[in-house]
């Protein structure tokens, strides 16, 4: 299905253009999936930091009183939901390849197993050959490898994406690198992504009913593969802090409205609940 793409600086705010965001919602209940690194917490040096603010914690919570809220995150699962201190909500963890519901536990799904022995090797390779660039981060996850360059010095970064093609070389048919906001992310080479599992969510909570429509906010490129997949039948929210990172301003994407900071997604997500 062919998407039409936008400028980030292009799209209506969800919180300035009520009139045409209530329009796309057309009096439905919201199913709620959120990103959460630079979604619900800000982008930080390093990942175990990113501990998400009370004032969030409870916008989302009166939010999950309401409606479906589902977390769809690259980070490992249980690390999101010891992050967010909330233990009642549908996570998806490692771009949704690990996936748990609390009322039934964890949802299964083919993509989800098989590849542990590949991602331990690949975990090591990075770590063995990235250990003398100064600031980068290996981070293993269930279903992927992430390789954090955000502390390492500019001038040493192209050493990083080094790394990274000899490990990859390695491996030419097993794996498949999505980059992100300075970090490279190592996955088995399958179809699925953020946009899969969001689907799959719908389907297995049974979110796909005419009376609901499924919300998508996210900032980052792992994230399109979602707002991609909600065209024609969702809508897609993406977060991007113009004022502080100004290049996002041009930066193709497939979501339908955006938010400018933390601060507005806040607000959008106590004006949903309320």
């Amino acid at each position: 299905m062919s998407v039409c793409a936008m400028s980030i600086a292009d799209l209506p705010n969800a919180l300035g253009d009520r009139e045409r965001f209530d329009q796309q919602m057309a009096g439905r209940t919201p199913a709620v999936f959120l990103d959460y690194d630079g979604t619900l917490t800000p982008i930080v040096d390093r990942p175990e930091a990113a501990v998400i603010s009370q004032r969030m914690r409870d916008a989302v919570r009166a939010l999950a009183l309401r409606c479906t809220v589902c977390v769809v995150s690259g980070r490992d699962r249980p690390v999101v939901q010891e992050l967010m201190g909330i233990d009642d909500l549908v996570v998806a963890g490692s771009h949704g390849f690990d996936i748990w519901d609390p009322r039934t536990g964890t949802l299964e799904h083919d993509a989800a197993t098989g590849f542990e022995p590949l991602l331990a090797e690949i975990t090591d390779r990075l770590r063995t050959k990235a250990a003398a660039i100064e600031g980068a981060l290996v981070e293993p996850k269930r279903a992927s490898v992430a390789l954090h360059y955000r502390l390492v010095a500019p001038e040493h970064r192209p050493a990083v994406a080094a790394v990274l093609d000899q490990v990859l070389a390695e491996h030419p048919d097993q794996l498949k690198v999505t980059p992100g906001k300075l970090v490279y992310e190592v996955q088995p080479k399958i179809d699925w992504h953020k946009g899969k599992a969001v689907l799959y969510l719908i389907a297995a909570l049974h979110l796909d009913g005419d009376g609901i429509v499924p919300l998508y906010l996210g900032d980052d490129i792992t994230d399109e593969d979602a707002f991609r997949a909600l065209s024609g039948r969702g809508i897609g929210i993406v977060v991007a802090d113009l004022e502080n990172n100004p290049r996002e301003a041009t930066r193709d994407t497939a979501a339908d409205f955006a938010l400018n900071s933390m601060g507005e997604v806040e607000r959008f997500l106590n004006t949903l609940a309320h």
